[in-house]
């Protein structure tokens, strides 16, 4: 395989990103709903701070809060990477590209690729406009970058996104379906790593699951050390994307 040709096919996905627009639409969002969500946070956590209130949690944490919005945002992100996937299966243009990329393996790294070069680019500027947004709408209440832990995670934020757009890509090759992938990481996201942290019995269990492995980088304290989640996310993300091989080759040979 020679690198014009990977550099081609990888050329090709990022054209199918960048002029397909139910790809372009998630990626907008992501951005949008980050900092629009993180600001009304903040700012209901600045009144609330303002007027003593005790609805406020106990262990309020201004470099967590600027994250909150990028918690939402990340959804986004999966449906971008779902989309990215199954929407060449629903519409039946798979056929075409696997024709014209024989190569099972160039294929599925090129898009692996092109997701991953994308996902970062849209997360860096989300992140920290995220997080500066919120930490303005939090008034005299905010941080600044330079806060301890601020920066480390901001970057860590980035990093975070990137691989779970990676982590739904692998599980969208898997599964072929937009509406059976967006419903199962979803559900993921929303319920199942939500419920098993809430369970006394599962809450061990429930911090070395991919979303929420990943996310402690975003904290300021921590449970999991920022690098041990990253890794741990990154395990389940190579994981998918195995999976996902093995069913491109099985299924579409």
């Amino acid at each position: 395989m020679s690198s014009n040709a990977a550099t081609a096919v990888v050329r090709a996905e990022l054209t199918k990103i960048r002029t397909v627009r139910s790809t372009l639409v998630p990626l907008v969002v992501a951005l949008v709903v980050s900092v629009g969500i993180g600001v009304l946070g903040c700012a209901s956590a600045r009144s609330a701070i303002d007027r003593k209130s005790d609805m406020l949690r106990s262990d309020f944490n201004p470099v967590d809060a600027g994250f909150v919005g990028v918690q939402f945002g990340q959804l986004a992100l999966i449906a971008f990477a779902v989309l990215l996937v199954c929407a060449e299966y629903g519409s039946g243009m798979i056929r075409t590209s696997l024709a014209a990329v024989p190569s099972r393996g160039l294929f599925y790294l090129a898009k692996i690729t092109a997701a991953g070069t994308v996902a970062l680019l849209v997360a860096v500027p989300t992140t920290f406009l995220a997080f500066l947004a919120s930490q303005t709408a939090l008034g005299p209440h905010g941080v600044e970058l330079s806060h301890p832990g601020a920066l480390r995670a901001v970057l860590g934020a980035c990093l975070y996104l990137t691989l779970m757009c990676l982590f739904s890509v692998g599980i969208a090759t898997m599964l072929r379906s937009t509406a059976l992938a967006l419903s199962l990481l979803f559900a993921f996201v929303f319920v199942l790593s939500p419920v098993a942290n809430a369970v006394p019995a599962l809450r061990t269990a429930a911090r070395y699951l991919p979303d929420h492995a990943g996310a402690e980088v975003m904290k300021a304290d921590p449970g999991l050390s920022p690098a041990t989640g990253l890794l741990i996310l990154a395990a389940w993300a190579a994981v998918a994307l195995s999976a996902g091989y093995l069913t491109l080759r099985s299924r579409d040979s």
